[in-house]
Parts: C-alpha cells; structure tokens; sequence
C-alpha cells in the first residue's frame, strides 16, 4: 500500500541533498529514504538533515536500501555524472542512461506503484529511458523538466518589468537545454498582455530585451557551473514545488517532462511541456496555443532530442 507521505531520493550528491533539505523544510513527509552507491554518503546525510529535525515539521529521516522504497509514493532520481564546464546536458546521456539501467530494474523488483520523478540530466531523454525501461504508465514517470527555467524566466521578467515574479505568467518548453524556447505569446502579467505590460511600464523597445531575457535563461546553468562548478538550490526548490503539487494532490500546472503520445503532434519521445500534476503524477498534458514560429522552435528542439533517443538501446 502506497504511503503518500513517504519519499525516496536516489543519489545523494549536491542535487540530490539540496532536494532532500528543500523537502525537510517544506515538511511534506513524514519519511524520506535516502539511498546512494555510496552508502556512508547517504548515512553522512542523513545525520545532517536530522540534525535540524527540531526546527521543522515531524519527520523520520534515513539512509536505506531499494528495500524500504516499496510503500514510496515518490521517488525521485537524481543519480548521474554531473554537467562539467564546458558540457551539455545532451553530452552526458550515455553515462547516466546507464545508471538508470542499473536503478531501474530494482525498483520493479520491489513492485513500486507510485510516481517516478527523473531529475538527472539530459531530463527529458532520461524521463524517456526511464519510461521504456520500467514500463511504467506514462502518468507514473515525469521529469522535473523546465520548472526550473521556468522560475528564472518569471523572476527575470518581473525584476525587468518591476512587478512580484509570481504575478508574471510565462513558459519555458521544450527541451530542458539549449533548444528550449518561451513561449511569449500567451505569456502575460496576472491576465494582461505581456506586449501591454510593457508599455504601461513604459518598455518600448521590450522584442530586444525579451530575447536578452530568454538567452539568460537558456544559458544560466553554463554561467552558475562556471562560477561555482554545479547548480543545485534552484533545482532543489523546483523539485520541491512538484513534490507539493503531488502530496497535496493541488492539479497545478507545471511545465514537467512528459511522454508525449501525439500531442502537438508529437510522439515517440519526452519534452518538457506545460501539464497537470496531481496525486497521481501526470493528469493532463497541455496543449498550449503556440505561435507558427514558436510551434516550429518545438519542432526542432523534439526533432533533436529524437535524433538522441534513436541511438539508445533501451
């Protein structure tokens, strides 16, 4: 029986960490599993995280085996070769495509019925792999997706247009990497018009900056992994975010990695697309009204990614 407040996170490195902190704080579950290769690692952890177990919301907290994953109804991957500098998400789908070879199968050993979050990088590939090798119902396997990007590029925009970030409605889809895109033609500032928002904060020259905008965003992972070599609080808090919506079952639409069976014609593959997250993970996936130049962006990021996906061996 699925226990809705118990949580498993799988590789505890500075992703996977930062996430079972987020998790803590926001006190979601009453059990999170902590399992990692490297078993001291993940006990190191979680003596850490119960340290500050006073100061936050009721929970148990332990390093674990595939064992203690069965009555899960969340597990999340984060286990994987990190994006070096100078890297793409794309370059490093071998490695971790093997991994998820290797975690996968012990997770259907343990007849696990709940949701599978993949946030190792490529996330959209991964999610894919992570579908084909479990077998798992679409609805079961997501990726954390562009939820990230999508917070850079509302937080941008409301510190560009001087207004509260949650105001600002925007998407970023497609691709989890370079052939992402926004979606800036339903983008909009609590229901009025981005294009008007601009101009009554008096932007007229705002096509210029929007493109700035979304450049920062496309290229805020390469700019953070050279500063300080990986990223990992903001993916931490967007993971997070996702968590909520399941837990709380709140139908919240987040722009999550989706198996697409024919939606905006697409199928075959994973993108990161707006859809609705509830208890059961993937409720709807979205069919956002795009622009004929943004639906050919879309295009090409899925064509590149099934260009990837042809020559794995699942």
């Amino acid at each position: 029986m699925i226990n809705i407040r118990k949580v498993a996170i799988i590789g505890c490195g500075f992703v996977g960490s930062s996430i079972a902190f987020s998790l803590m704080q926001r006190g979601l579950f009453s059990e999170m599993v902590l399992i990692d290769s490297n078993q001291e690692k993940a006990e190191g952890e979680a003596m850490d995280l119960g340290d500050g177990l006073p100061y936050t919301a009721s929970m148990d907290i332990y390093a674990g085996r595939y064992d203690d994953i069965a009555d899960c109804a969340l597990v999340i991957i984060t286990a994987g070769a990190n994006q070096k500098p100078g890297e793409t998400r794309l370059d490093l789908i071998d490695k971790n495509v093997a991994i998820l070879k290797t975690i996968i199968p012990e997770i259907k050993k343990r007849n696990f019925e709940g949701i599978l979050m993949i946030v190792s990088n490529p996330v959209d590939v991964l999610t894919y792999a992570a579908y084909k090798i479990s077998g798992f119902p679409a609805h079961r396997v997501i990726g954390s997706g562009t939820v990230l990007d999508t917070a850079r590029l509302k937080q941008l925009l409301g510190e560009y247009l001087r207004v509260d970030a949650r105001s600002v409605h925007a998407f970023i889809v497609g691709e989890h990497g370079d052939s992402e895109l926004a979606v800036w033609s339903s983008a909009n500032v609590s229901g009025i018009d981005l294009d008007h928002f601009c101009e009554i904060r008096g932007e007229s020259n705002h096509e210029n900056s929007m493109e700035n905008l979304y450049e920062i965003v496309r290229d805020s992972a390469y700019e953070i992994i050279k500063r300080k070599g990986a990223t990992y609080y903001g993916i931490a808090m967007a993971v997070a975010r996702i968590s909520e919506s399941i837990v709380k079952d709140e139908h919240s639409v987040l722009p999550i990695s989706v198996v697409l069976e024919g939606e905006y014609g697409l199928k075959g593959l994973s993108l990161s697309i707006p859809s609705i997250v509830g208890k059961n993970g993937l409720e709807t996936i979205l069919e956002i009204p795009l622009s004929k130049k943004e639906n050919d962006a879309l295009a090409a990021s899925a064509k590149q990614l099934e260009q990837v996906i042809q020559k794995i061996h699942f």
